[in-house]
């Protein structure tokens, strides 16, 4: 009998084993994390979801008056009966009131936000804040 040969396949032997038993605990450890590979029961397999991005169409678009330090900002170019947002980044209450009294008026609290629709005329619009008279600005609604 040659006992190198029958080593050889007792070595053989064991390395496949070793082999095997790494495989089956990297398996096991892959799937207790989440990662890749292995089987796992079709209990615990949830397929994979794609979702598109939540974001506004691209023919819309967002238009938004920030007060900050008692001022409106830049002039503002709509389209006729477009919504619009009003973002108060002041700790005080004000509002977006048109200057000939009816077109639009919002109010917005301290650190709040409000939304009123644009004329649905175009023109120029000029407007104020009813409370702090000084803070004046422009909505221009363009069709």
């Amino acid at each position: 009998m040659n006992l190198a040969g029958a080593g050889d396949v007792d070595t053989g032997m064991t390395t496949s084993a070793l082999r095997l038993g790494a495989a089956a605990t990297l398996a096991l450890l892959l799937a207790a994390c989440g990662g890749g590979g292995g089987t796992a029961s079709p209990e615990t397999t949830t397929p994979a979801t794609t979702s598109a991005p939540t974001s506004a169409p691209a023919t819309a678009t967002a238009a938004q008056i920030t007060i900050s330090s008692f001022s409106f900002g830049s002039p503002l170019t709509v389209k006729p009966g477009q919504d619009i947002s009003v973002k108060n980044n002041d700790g005080v209450e004000h509002t977006v009131t048109a200057d000939d009294g009816t077109s639009f008026d919002a109010s917005v609290g301290a650190n709040g936000t409000a939304s009123f629709t644009a004329p649905s005329k175009p023109g120029t619009y000029k407007f104020h804040c009813t409370i702090h008279p000084q803070m004046k600005g422009t909505l221009t609604v363009q069709g």
